[in-house]
């Protein structure tokens, strides 16, 4: 590296290893999405005075536009990938596919963390603003998400050395979920100042963040070919050595022949049954863990020990409780430290091994806790808080699950570059109407079953009234067991459900053991043929 005239900090930074380098990105994601999601309904509802009319027409716009971005994104990011004609008569090598993702995330993360900002100031009227604000943060954010996820199956081959990336991206947004502690020491709806000013130095933060950690990225990914030997994880990649062209033959793969592919796609079905079932079981406890908290275990423990444990409630999700849905939970962090040690348990045993095992573990505690029935609090606390930790954390293992699909589809379809981004994308949308099934179904059964319509109760907050909501009537007394009954019902048989449709689904993905080590083997395999290929031209 002396010889490239590098010296000094620069030259200790490019020693590191590409795995922190890549981790380090989830970190400047974290800082900012952990503190959007605590505080952005909170600030326009209770600073900026949002109607309610605004106010769920903005969240109905957001939802449609978060339900369409992945793909479409993921399809201009990677339409280029599944033709076999090179873009603008140019060759695209498994080098240049990762440096257009490291180029694309340095640009958007900077971005991210502007459009971040915009939440904080009032610039527009409230309506307008939360609707562009909304729009514009989740635009960026599924920009930098689908790269950097893509970026996981383009760095790396090995399941090993995935799993030693995701390593770090778990270490990583753990401290990152450290933000909403510290921003809880400034939070102050009558003195907004200072958490703007704690906001601005987080997006500088995260935005000088992007731009140093893609520049060193993109250098050692640009050494790599210089320096004699793959440093790190580049090996697997196809970063050493000869450029790999996308396309010597003249043809092209238009959207519908892209989603008969995934249509024929079997293990990309399975999984994505499975996902909609994990998706809807993460929303089912974000919207219902609160309500299951008052009317279960209110008796037995604080407001506050409830909030440390379970915390990341949002104001737009709670009808259904009248606790204080804002205060920073455990449960911003345990998935990310539980994931610490669950990745070095799928380096031994493989992910799926893994991922059945955290599937059986939920029936299994669900029917302990089914059997020990309602009158034990203490059981009651741990299986909350275990299950919500477990199910995000199995949320997290699953993007290897992705990268492994990505392999697949490369070889199923013989595509010159992995359409990593894209394939991301099409697993979101597809995946996307678990958020919205978890709080509807969870509303319905509750009312089936017990009566008790919780949307008959006002919200936490006046939502644009200058007016008080008037208090609800008191149900009668003997309705109140009837709704801890349901609330119990609820709490343990939809894991239980859950579980036994994951297992299901689970055990006809055929994408693990000998099946993948083929898979694996067969794209490395082509990787060689087309290194070969060119040198014989």
């Amino acid at each position: 590296m002396a010889a490239l005239g590098l010296g000094g900090p620069w030259a200790w930074l490019l020693g590191l290893p590409t795995a922190v380098v890549y981790g380090s990105l989830a970190l400047f994601i974290s800082i900012l999405h952990n503190v959007f999601l605590l505080y952005y309904v909170d600030t326009f509802v209770s600073v900026y005075k949002i109607s309610k009319t605004a106010f769920w027409v903005g969240e109905t716009v957001f939802l449609l536009w978060n339900s369409l971005n992945d793909p479409l994104f993921g399809w201009l990011s990677d339409r280029q990938f599944l033709s076999s004609q090179p873009r603008a008569g140019a060759e695209l090598s498994s080098r240049a596919v990762v440096l257009a993702r490291v180029r694309a995330l340095g640009w958007h993360g900077p971005l991210l963390a502007l459009s971040f900002l915009a939440f904080w100031v009032p610039w527009a009227p409230a309506g307008l603003q939360f609707l562009l604000c909304l729009c514009l943060y989740d635009g960026f954010l599924t920009l930098v998400d689908l790269q950097h996820h893509a970026l996981l199956a383009d760095l790396a081959l090995a399941a090993h050395d995935r799993t030693y990336l995701n390593f770090y991206c778990s270490l990583f947004s753990a401290a990152g979920s450290l933000s909403v502690f510290a921003s809880y020491a400034f939070w102050n709806k009558e003195d907004f100042s200072s958490f703007r000013t704690f906001c601005v130095a987080l997006a500088a933060g995260s935005g000088l963040g992007f731009v140093g950690a893609t520049r060193l990225l993109r250098r050692q990914v640009e050494l790599t070919g210089r320096e004699p030997g793959c440093p790190d994880l580049a090996v697997d990649s196809g970063l050493c050595g000869e450029e790999l062209p996308v396309g010597s033959e003249v043809g092209s793969v238009t959207l519908g022949q892209y989603l008969r592919q995934l249509a024929h796609h079997r293990n990309f079905l399975w999984f994505v049954g499975m996902d909609l079932v994990q998706v809807f079981h993460c929303h089912f406890n974000s919207n219902f863990f609160p309500l299951f908290l008052e009317h279960l275990l209110s008796d037995h423990i604080s407001l506050s020990t409830g909030s440390f444990l379970l915390g990341e409630w949002k104001l737009w999700q709670c009808p259904l409780t009248r606790l204080h849905p804002f205060s920073p939970g455990i449960s911003y962090v345990a998935p990310h430290l539980n994931n610490l040690y669950f990745l070095p348990l799928c380096q031994r045993w493989g992910v799926y091994t893994v991922v059945r095992g955290l599937f059986l573990l939920k029936l299994i505690l669900s029917l302990l806790m089914l059997v020990a029935g309602p009158d034990r609090p203490g059981l009651l606390c741990c299986f909350i808080a275990s299950n919500r930790v477990f199910t995000e954390g199995t949320c997290k293992l699953l993007t290897l699950v992705v990268t492994d699909l990505v392999d697949e589809d490369l070889v199923l379809n013989h595509r010159k570059q992995a359409a990593s981004a894209l394939l991301f994308g099409m697993i979101a949308l597809v995946t996307k109407p678990g958020q919205t099934f978890a709080p509807l179904l969870g509303t319905w059964l509750l009312c089936f079953y017990t009566g008790h319509d919780l949307f008959q109760q006002p919200p936490l907050v006046p939502v644009g009234s200058a007016q008080p909501w008037p208090e609800p009537p008191a149900p009668p007394p003997a309705q109140a067991p009837t709704l801890r009954q349901g609330c119990f019902y609820l709490l343990v048989l939809v894991p239980i459900i859950c579980a036994l449709l994951q297992l299901f689904t689970w055990s006809k993905f055929t994408l693990h053991g000998r099946h993948l080590h083929m898979v694996k083997a067969q794209r490395q395999y082509l990787s060689q043929a087309q290194i070969l290929d060119v040198k014989t031209v």
